[in-house]
């Protein structure tokens, strides 16, 4: 082959292979393929969470590493711990303001600015874990709480859940209402207005500061997670009595905000790689606590004195009836937030009616053996 054709070819063959490469990448422009390359993003992502919480905290960092890897290194995001950038409770507003392009929280620290952002969180004897993600994939929910999300300029994707938690630490028993009444206890949430018509002195106060306020004295007893947590935060050095269930919070839903603004500019591919690594550190999170949570309640009970009870019955149909009666109350007043309600509810009682018919009598069966 003279030199000349043979350049000619393998500048065709150049051509070709660049067209080949823009019609896998999707991009075309009128009709014609177009090579395009993928750019480089850097994101940064505030959590609500301190480092030290290697699980929750560690949701962010399982999304980061995932959608550097999905994108070869090109899609970026750098994790943030509680108090670095901003407190626990201002990462909705600095996602909303475009300070930074992602958070990691609990949408229920947010209630203040519009109630029914509990609904991406957990409200009392409310959806469990497997119960959302059915709700937020299947059901109205995602569609719902991204309406919702669009008046804060973010889009919400689900971000790990620790199952249903611990009912809390408290210095002394709390066999009855009774002695529920005047009781200063952390709580957050839907779950401190239910314990505060209960007559529960609530307090609100962020993981790091719970400890120093137990040891204090400045609060008698106080809820955050379940075992793995609870014991790296070192209440059982202080409170032997742990309650359970969190009826509270049976099923807290973690989000990971994204900025409107910068999301619209990610390539489809970098959003599908968010999506997925949201997804992978959704369902991660869960298993990593049912892995933890076991042997540390283990130590707990056998090592460190705790004594685990159960909130009596009294305490339990009481607040399941306070929590009714609040929820009626706000959905009476609100359009936008009966109407998640009323999804939220239906979803609830549908998937009860099935789960206790063939996983709760399993449970309760093979739960109980010897």
């Amino acid at each position: 082959m003279k030199r000349r054709q043979f350049v000619k070819n393998a500048s065709l063959a150049t051509a070709g292979g660049a067209l080949i490469t823009g019609c896998a990448s999707g991009e075309t422009e009128g009709g014609a393929a177009a090579v395009q390359t993928n750019p480089r993003v850097n994101w940064r992502l505030t959590s609500s969470y301190p480092r030290s919480l290697d699980t929750i905290y560690g949701a962010a960092e399982v999304l980061a590493n995932r959608v550097s890897e999905l994108t070869n290194g090109k899609f970026t995001i750098r994790v943030f711990p509680a108090n670095e950038l901003v407190p626990y409770n201002q990462v909705l507003e600095t996602v909303q303001k475009g300070t930074v392009q992602m958070g990691h929280s609990a949408s229920y620290y947010f209630t203040g600015l519009n109630p029914a952002l509990a609904f991406d969180c957990t409200v009392p004897f409310g959806l469990t874990a497997r119960q959302f993600n059915a709700w937020f994939y299947h059901g109205e929910g995602k569609d719902l709480t991204r309406s919702m999300f669009a008046d804060f300029n973010i889009i919400n994707l689900p971000g790990g859940n620790t199952g249903v938690q611990m009912g809390g630490w408290f210095r002394e028993q709390v066999g009855s209402l009774a002695e529920f009444r005047g009781l200063k206890m952390r709580i957050p949430g839907f779950g401190g207005a239910v314990m505060s018509e209960l007559g529960v002195n609530v307090q609100v106060l962020a993981g790091g500061e719970i400890y120093p306020a137990l040891e204090r004295g400045v609060i008698d007893a106080a809820e955050w997670a379940s075992p793995y947590d609870d014991e790296k935060l070192g209440f059982h050095q202080i409170a032997k009595n742990y309650y359970y269930p969190g009826w509270w919070e049976p099923g807290p839903n973690l989000s990971f905000y994204i900025n409107v603004d910068a999301w619209n500019k990610l390539p489809s591919g970098y959003k599908a790689a968010l999506e997925a690594a949201a997804a992978e550190a959704n369902v991660g999170m869960m298993a990593s606590y049912d892995a933890k949570n076991p042997s540390a309640m283990q130590r707990l009970i056998g090592e460190k004195g705790v004594t685990m009870r159960p909130f009596s019955d009294e305490i339990m149909n009481r607040a399941r009836a306070i929590t009714f009666d609040l929820l009626s109350a706000e959905a009476a007043s609100d359009p936008a937030y009966r109407k998640l309600y009323e999804s939220y509810d239906a979803w609830r009682r549908a998937s009860n009616s099935w789960l206790k018919t063939a996983e709760n009598t399993y449970s309760s069966f093979a739960f109980h053996e010897g």
